[in-house]
């Protein structure tokens, strides 16, 4: 009966879904989001270099290759995600 009051007295305050409350609290500020794309850029460069220079350890080499590269390129995604977000 009460919700049937706020409703007909205009108080409701839709309960908005747990996503755009998620949005809403995950926004970031413009410093916090370049602090993150440089984080983001500097691991990403020092995975690639540093899986390149492990390509050439005898036996194990190209599997850490493989694994330290895949990392810098995850690191890059995350640098892009940072940089061209939608919520400034």
């Amino acid at each position: 009966m009460d919700k049937l009051k706020k409703v007909l007295s205009g108080q409701d305050t839709e309960d908005r879904g747990g996503l755009s409350e998620i949005v809403e609290a995950a926004s970031l500020s413009s410093g916090t989001r370049i602090k993150g794309f440089i984080a983001c850029f500097a691991a990403g460069i020092l995975c690639s270099l540093l899986g390149t220079l492990l390509l050439w350890v005898p036996r194990k080499g190209l599997y850490l290759f493989a694994v330290f590269y895949t990392f810098g390129n995850i690191a890059s995604l995350g640098r892009l995600k940072s940089a061209l977000s939608a919520n400034p």
